[in-house]
């Protein structure tokens, strides 16, 4: 019957389970987020090849920062896996970045630390993916600016 549960809550990708985003927080939390000049993601989309904006917070951990998908294999883990790179915004501030995948015990150390900073607001997620290895993690390596001429 557990399974069947996890099933249900979650989705299915040829990757691996995540937990969709719930109607409030994908169609009113989000688009304020973006508009309000929030943590942003922006990554190339691995079909289309434009530009895909997403609230994700950095997680600062042990002199590192990461990027940590409670959701699971999302569509922006997804993306980010195929383009290895991508851009944070927060406000006017761009960073472009190298997303390197971690494994492992730095994984687990990760996700553990996110799991107590996000407290309550993770609580979802691990009740539907409660095993570590479902949220996959990457460390944010900064990348000069290009100067576009």
């Amino acid at each position: 019957m557990q399974e069947i549960d996890r099933a249900v809550a979650t989705g299915q990708t040829a990757a691996g389970p995540y937990v969709p985003s719930r109607f409030f927080m994908r169609h009113v939390v989000n688009p304020l987020t973006l508009w309000l000049g929030g943590p942003t993601l922006t990554v190339r989309g691995r079909r289309t090849g434009r530009p895909i904006r997403t609230p994700v917070p950095t997680l600062e951990f042990e002199a590192a920062r990461y990027l940590v998908s409670g959701g699971g294999e999302t569509h922006w883990v997804r993306n980010l896996r195929t383009a290895g790179r991508g851009e944070l915004r927060r406000g006017r501030t761009h960073e472009p970045f190298r997303a390197v995948e971690v494994g492992g015990d730095e994984h687990d150390r990760v996700v553990a630390a996110y799991r107590a900073h996000m407290g309550w607001r993770a609580r979802e997620f691990f009740a539907a993916l409660p095993d570590p290895a479902d949220h996959p993690v990457f460390r944010i390596e900064p990348v000069e600016a290009q100067v576009h001429v």
